[in-house]
């Protein structure tokens, strides 16, 4: 996992590589990933969720007890309603999407997975999906899941991210790299 130096990022790496150990121990990776991704959707579909993630102005004990009250509602397995417990307690909710992200690329490591962000001007086609997904695996030599979003400014073409590397095939930079290149040499 690469190394930021982001204090948030350093705190979420570390409990995120906690978490993983645990559930690995238990055999439980694939479940805890799942159920983090549930408390991810639940933090971007509730806005006071949200709040009491994001929101310094919330007591230790208050966080405790919301994270409580949700644990008890929503019924994750132990480890996972556990481990919200000691975030919240040790006052650091702020920085649970990115412990959430952190623990699903470990997961994903683990898998010998790799995520793929595409970027296309169109709705790839179940062909068009499965051709990339085939070139983008040999590329990485891994498993890959892609994330896909259409934006319609690209013109045509792709941006693939995977990691750090971007691959930007994309009509627009294409027709950017020409206008800077007639620029040169007028």
């Amino acid at each position: 996992m690469a190394t930021s130096s982001s204090p948030v990022s350093g705190v979420a790496e570390r409990y995120a590589q906690s978490l993983f150990e645990l559930s690995q121990d238990e055999g439980s990776i694939e479940a805890t990933e799942s159920e983090l991704r549930q408390f991810r959707t639940l933090i971007d579909d509730s806005a006071d969720f949200r709040r009491l993630v994001e929101s310094p102005a919330f007591s230790s004990e208050d966080q405790v007890r919301a994270v409580s009250g949700i644990v008890a509602a929503v019924r994750p397995s132990a480890l996972v309603g556990n481990f919200l417990k000691v975030v919240a307690s040790n006052r650091r909710l702020f920085a649970l999407p990115q412990i959430i992200t952190a623990f699903i690329e470990l997961a994903r490591a683990a898998r010998g997975e790799v995520e793929a962000r595409v970027t296309s001007a169109h709705a790839l086609t179940p062909e068009q999906r499965q051709e990339l997904s085939t070139a983008l695996s040999a590329f990485s030599g891994k498993t890959v899941s892609m994330q896909e979003d259409v934006d319609p400014a690209i013109l045509g073409g792709l941006v693939v991210r995977i990691g750090s590397r971007q691959i930007d095939t994309s009509l627009r930079t294409k027709l950017n790299s020409l206008k800077l290149a007639l620029k040169e040499v007028g």
